[in-house]
């Protein structure tokens, strides 16, 4: 069997670190996308190729269309074509009250966390037309319902929106036999809180969550990893989530 070529946006951190490592291991050669930090990016590389799978990292912003088609372009010219795509690559902007934020920031975790997607999945989904089979996962937040008053609801409003995404475009491309699921992750303990500006957030928030603990990355790619495998073939148009209860 082929290796399956997937790009995993977001790729140089966190579940999207993760997520390539697991794929490497479960037989995918993948794409790397990252905005800024190539040294992450090299290192996540790094742990795919001693896994055995082949790697390239691209520099994209999802959210500008010809960094989109330049990240699919040298997939396809260096590993082949695409057969799978993880929408992981998101920002959250600074914690705190919509009244208090400042549009700017509001602006790039639209473009970022919709329009990117939206970009990537377009982009994928000609590709993935044309090969007449494939898979995208898209990585949205448990916030989406929880509406994350206080902290960013500009945020989980992208995320629901992701959610949307995810069930309109599985019954749009199931007929192509593409397939489009998503994973709503809860509390991961990952450097996102401290890029908000809250390093402590994931182990303060632990007696709110059921199970009485952040999550990890690897248990998020883990839930990646089954929706872009075999054993889900069935599935599509669903939301996993992965929230310890939350």
């Amino acid at each position: 069997m082929a290796r399956q070529v997937t790009v995993v946006t977001g790729g140089s951190r966190g579940i999207g670190a993760a997520t390539c490592a697991r794929l490497a291991a479960d037989g995918h050669d993948l794409v790397i996308g990252y905005v800024s930090d190539g040294a992450a990016a090299e290192w996540t590389a790094t742990a795919v190729r001693s896994a055995g799978a082949r790697c390239v990292t691209v520099r994209a912003d999802t959210s500008d269309e010809a960094d989109v088609d330049r990240l699919f372009d040298v997939a396809v010219d260096q590993l082949g074509p695409v057969t799978g795509l993880v929408n992981n690559a998101g920002v959250t902007g600074p914690l705190g009250r919509l009244a208090d934020s400042e549009p700017a920031d509001l602006r790039r975790v639209v473009e970022v966390n919709l329009l990117g997607t939206l970009l990537c999945s377009r982009r994928a989904a000609k590709a993935m037309t044309a090969w007449g089979s494939g898979v995208i996962v898209n990585v949205s937040s448990a916030s989406a319902t929880l509406g994350s008053p206080g902290e960013f609801v500009h945020y989980a409003a992208t995320k629901a929106a992701v959610d949307a995404l995810t069930l309109g475009l599985a019954k749009e491309l199931g007929p192509d036999g593409i397939r489009v699921n998503a994973v709503a992750p809860g509390m991961i303990d990952t450097d996102m809180h401290a890029a908000m500006g809250d390093p402590d957030r994931a182990e303060r928030a632990a007696a709110a969550i059921p199970l009485r603990r952040p999550g990890h990355a690897d248990e998020i790619a883990a839930a990646i990893a089954w929706l872009m495998s075999p054993e889900s073939s069935y599935t599509t148009g669903a939301v996993l989530r992965v929230a310890g209860g939350r």
